[in-house]
């Protein structure tokens, strides 16, 4: 699976810049005061009073996201994506504004893994008058410049523009005018699941080449399309339309955080050596790509960060912010360097603390993280911590601690952000149990506080299609892919398609996933593992592999065990994949996807007696963990009981 703010004084021991280290606040509630999770401490807020940010998640976590399942972090391939942290609020003499914060997709990884440094620095590529989107009146602004490179509003007119369809026969988006000539992004599916096409005749190969081809474009003009909705000038720079300088934090907590990146350009483009609003505007841009999941803001974030530490160098909210722009790309050593940074200059600043956790796991240093969660439980208690405390404990098979870290949590919220948020961390939870009526349950609490929440309404989908209402979960997850193209949603959007026979519309997402994939990495995202997990079942066998085996190289977690072992399995190398899938389940996280993966293998490769324990657990835990991988191991494990039985 919101962004956070910070932009009151210091609390609770906070520092300011110039100020000596503070001494930690011993009357907040930690988790680690009950050894059982966060105090429900309602109301607790975070740097600046402000809790959660209010679009989100994270793995994932991060986002993150940024995560596993940077998703979340994130795409559900893992878990929770969203940093879920809030940024160090610190105004600098100058009066600079404090840190958004934002969470970056990967507490675990739902929002989709990896981490190689491809950085680009190259935004999207300004839309002119001859593409459609004419845009007039802007104000020229320097070269290079972030603000004038990125979302912001024209006053100008244009005429509605599409710019996206992801899911088959519906969901699109489009820029139209509104009132005062301004311009909005149109999406249908928001409320209303997009209208779904029919299934066509068969078609040749070269009709269906094309027109996967012209999705792919659509996918790509839809994450430029953002900045379009925002507003270019027509050289293809932004205009900003506020002079209102600073952005509140209830602004980011009630989820305006197009208004607010609005109003930081227009105060940047007033005040240029605000260091401060820098760095903010760089974490609002964070929080922009995983909301929208649109890596195309990533280049932006990079600038203005760096414009802030040019502007004052070694200033803890810029590295705190590069650590979660690092983690939202996947680069999870540099989010390690750059969170130990920004520490180095504040030990309190709770967006690096978060970051250093986020990037522990994602590096497989379980223990490390664990280590890393407890003192950021002391230091910063509250709900982007928490959550991370109940990760760290789900990873290593503690689901009681983790669920009730994360009800705790739940009854500390404050905001819509932080409700929706730990009700969808709660509601993924549950699915992994095969709880579904409680998921589902999770999900309405979300959805409650904000139900245009991506990450609830793909939660709340697969539950429904685990627990055998695959129309309901089909429209939900058309909704989805319509605003949140990720591999996840797309994935399992596809997996319904094909269990119905709608092979067309199956291949349509899988193609989309590459498309995907191919403009992450062009915008400094890895993806090898969201590559390696959508190729080995959907595409390409043999780039499962490579990509598995680079993500490996990089970082040995329980998330990239499985997706090697499962590259190999596809690959007919089931000897060598055996010793990864046992690792992926060797810390007793419970994954039935995990245990699926290792009983095929231990199946392939003459192992019945193990391969039998293995798909019943799968099974056991996660009667609906996916739609075609769950009628497999049935499937699978049918035979076996046969062939025991003949015995």
């Amino acid at each position: 699976m919101s962004p956070r703010t910070n932009e009151s004084a210091p609390q609770n021991g906070r520092p300011r810049p110039d100020e000596g280290t503070p001494e930690p606040d011993r009357s907040a509630p930690t988790a680690s005061d009950r050894n059982t999770g966060p105090a429900a401490a309602s109301g607790r807020t975070t740097d600046d009073g402000a809790t959660a940010a209010s679009g989100r998640t994270a793995d994932t976590q991060s986002t993150a996201a940024v995560g596993p399942g940077s998703d979340g972090s994130a795409t559900a391939n893992e878990p929770r994506a969203d940093s879920g942290c809030d940024a160090s609020d610190e105004p600098g003499a100058d009066g600079s504004a404090a840190a958004i914060g934002s969470r970056a997709d990967i507490v675990s990884g739902a929002a989709n893994e990896p981490g190689a440094d491809t950085r680009s620095d190259a935004g999207p590529e300004p839309v002119s008058e001859a593409e459609g989107s004419p845009v007039a009146g802007a104000e020229a602004e320097p070269e290079g410049n972030p603000v004038a490179e990125a979302d912001s509003t024209s006053g100008a007119d244009s005429e509605a523009r599409p710019v996206a369809g992801f899911a088959s026969g519906g969901g699109s988006r489009g820029v139209s005018k509104g009132e005062g000539g301004s311009e909005t992004t149109v999406v249908p599916g928001r409320g209303t699941a997009p209208r779904r096409g029919r299934e066509s005749a068969p078609e040749s190969g070269r009709r269906r080449l094309a027109r996967v081809a012209a999705c792919a474009a659509a996918l790509a003009v839809a994450f430029t399309g953002f900045a379009v909705a925002l507003g270019a000038g027509d050289d293809g720079r932004t205009v900003a339309m506020s002079s209102s300088p600073g952005v509140s934090a209830a602004q980011l907590a009630g989820g305006d955080l197009d208004t607010a990146v609005e109003r930081l350009q227009a105060h940047l483009k007033a005040q240029p050596k605000d260091f401060g609003s820098w760095s903010t505007l760089g974490l609002a841009y964070v929080e922009q790509a995983r909301v929208k999941g649109d890596p195309s803001r990533y280049p932006q974030a990079e600038k203005a960060l760096e414009r802030s530490l040019e502007l004052r160098p070694d200033n803890d909210p810029a590295l705190a912010g590069l650590a979660a722009l690092a983690a939202a790309r996947h680069d999870f050593e540099d989010a390690l360097r750059y969170a130990d940074k920004a520490l180095k200059q504040n030990p309190y600043s709770e967006r690096a603390l978060c970051s250093r956790v986020d990037a522990l796991v994602e590096l497989g240093r379980y223990d490390d993280a664990l280590e890393a969660v407890r003192l950021a439980d002391t230091r910063r208690p509250g709900i982007p911590v928490f959550t991370r405390y109940a990760y760290v404990y789900e990873l290593r098979g503690d689901v009681k601690t983790a669920r009730r870290v994360l009800e705790q949590a739940l009854d500390s919220a404050a905001t819509r952000g932080d409700i929706a948020y730990v009700a969808t961390q709660l509601g993924q939870l549950a699915w992994k149990q095969g709880d579904y009526k409680t998921a589902l349950d999770h999900y309405a609490r979300a959805l409650g506080a904000d139900d245009t929440y991506l990450p609830a309404l793909e939660g709340r989908a697969r539950a429904q299609a685990a627990s055998g209402d695959s129309a309901e979960a089909i429209r939900g997850l058309e909704q989805v892919v319509s605003s949140y193209p990720l591999p996840g949603p797309l994935v399992v959007l596809g997996e319904l398609y094909e269990a119905k026979g709608e092979r067309t519309k199956a291949g349509d997402q899988y193609a989309l996933v590459d498309a995907y994939t191919a403009i992450a990495r062009s915008n400094g995202v890895n993806a090898d593992l969201d590559t390696a997990l959508a190729a080995a079942d959907h595409g390409d066998t043999k780039a499962a592999l490579r990509a598995a085996e680079a993500e490996w190289k990089r970082r040995e977690t329980v998330h990239t065990a499985d997706a090697l072992a499962w590259a190999l399995h596809v690959n007919g190398r089931d000897e060598e994949a055996l010793p990864y899938a046992r690792r992926a389940t060797a810390t007793g996280y419970k994954d039935a996807t995990f245990l699926y993966h290792r009983g095929m293998v231990e199946y392939a490769a003459g192992d019945k007696k193990d391969a039998r324990a293995s798909l019943k657990a799968a099974l056991d835990l996660n009667t609906g963990f996916s739609p075609l991988g769950a009628a497999k191991a049935r499937k699978t494990l049918k035979a076996l009981q046969a062939l025991e039985t003949a015995k």
